[in-house]
Formats: structure tokens, sequence, C-alpha cells
């Protein structure tokens, strides 16, 4: 009977999508900052183990895991973020996973700042080149332009 119920839970997750999902550690984690007094978005490149700053933040990275290629695309971050407000004591704002396809899941809640993962990558992965540039028409070979 346990493995008939093992049997058919297995088939159950396999047809919903939910599956254990192999995660691969990453050196890198690519963060997105907002800042919503000035509107400006920063792409923030935070190596784990490292802290690195954002307006009044200190973002720490700890751990960066990405889902293998075969599995749905998935990015996770263990961050701990801290605020240093001018003449104020060290304030812890957030600890815990964020995840890249769930922003809102686990997110940092303050009144100035967002900031999301947005991917973990390697630490000799390139950013993706922009397309190359298509001409719209053909050259005219006599030097007139075309109407």
């Amino acid at each position: 009977m346990r493995l008939l119920l093992a049997c058919a839970g297995a088939g159950f997750l396999g047809a919903t999508g939910f599956a254990f999902a192999t995660m691969i550690p990453e050196p890198i984690a690519i963060l997105q900052g907002l800042d919503k007094i000035s509107a400006r978005t920063s792409r923030i490149e935070a190596p784990v183990g490292t802290t690195v700053r954002f307006g009044t933040l200190s973002i720490a990275v700890r751990d960066c895991e990405q889902s293998s290629p075969e599995d749905s695309p998935e990015n996770a971050a263990f961050l701990q973020i801290y605020e240093t407000p001018p003449g104020e004591d060290v304030k812890r704002l957030f600890s815990g996973w964020m995840f890249s396809s769930s922003p809102a899941l686990s997110e940092l809640q303050h009144p100035v700042y967002d900031v999301t993962l947005l991917a973990c990558k390697a630490a000799n992965a390139q950013a993706p080149a922009p397309p190359p540039a298509t001409p719209s028409s053909p050259p005219n070979s006599r030097g007139k332009t075309q109407r």
C-alpha cells in the first residue's frame, strides 16, 4: 500500500510540475536596486561572501544558486540587508532567501529602496550581447536616395 501511495504521489508531483530541482551554486548574484525617490534603478553585481553598498543599504550575499539547465529557470540568493542611517545604529532590514521568479514572495520592505534578485551567474559568464543592427533598406548603387 505504501508503495502504491508513493508511486501515486510521485506521479502527482511530476504532473503538477512540482519536483525537486537541482540547484547549482554560483559565485555572483545579480541584483537590481530601485531608489524610489529618484526613480533610478541600478544593476548590482555582488560576489558571494562580500557586502556591497546601495544608498544607505549594505547588502551581504551569503549564497546564490541557479537551477540546472534542464529544470525551470530559477535563481535563489540568501541575502542579509542592513541600513546605516546617518547618525544612527545599524539596523537589519532583511535576512532570508530571495527568488528571481517570485520577487514578491520574499522581498525587502523599505520606504525608499527596493532590492530584487535578477540572476546568479558564474564568474566567467559574459553579459548577453545586443543583437546586430540590420540595415532597413539596401544601399542605392547610384547615390540617389530611395523614395
